[in-house]
């Protein structure tokens, strides 16, 4: 395992199995959770002058001038936590078994050197067929981090309720 993971769930299924050190594993997700934050904040600092033009300064997770999706990805009003969960866990799944078998020798398996860019098109798959509900955040890290950062920032706890409970 090169060790380039992103995201945590790749990470936990390469613990699962047995392709990376169990003690890795938090370290890991730190530092993907923290890379994530990172970029929000190079994000946010790249863009803050739009962010307050377009915002007229107030900073909103929900309403029509509403900037933290921007930084993450959010359900739709319709979408029920249940519903949610399940929306993320399958599509997360469909990414990692996916990769396995992309990557995995003992198939036909892709021409060496294209791996990233069939990865790149299962991802733009999934998010095609399954970004409706969730916008297809399917990485962990990529959402918290990112959440974390709006939260200090000013968009404040809003980030991180549920649907309709936002605004």
């Amino acid at each position: 395992v090169a060790g380039a993971h992103l995201n945590p769930a790749f990470s936990l299924a390469m613990c699962l199995l047995e392709q990376l050190p169990w003690w890795k594993f938090p370290i890991f997700v730190a530092v993907q959770t923290s890379g994530a934050f990172v970029s929000a904040g190079a994000v946010y600092i790249l863009y803050y002058d739009a962010i307050q033009h377009y915002s007229n300064g107030t900073l909103a997770a929900s309403g029509p001038y509403e900037t933290a999706s921007i930084f993450a990805t959010y359900p739709a009003e319709y979408l029920s936590l249940s519903n949610g969960f399940l929306d993320q866990v399958m599509g997360t799944a469909l990414l990692i078994v996916g990769i396995l078998a992309i990557m995995d020798t003992r198939n036909k398996g892709v021409p060496k050197g294209l791996e990233p860019v069939v990865v790149a098109l299962l991802v733009f798959s999934i998010e095609v067929s399954m970004g409706a509900n969730c916008g297809c955040p399917m990485n962990p890290a990529r959402d918290f981090g990112p959440r974390l950062f709006t939260y200090l920032a000013g968009w404040g706890a809003e980030v991180f309720r549920w649907g309709k409970g936002r605004g």
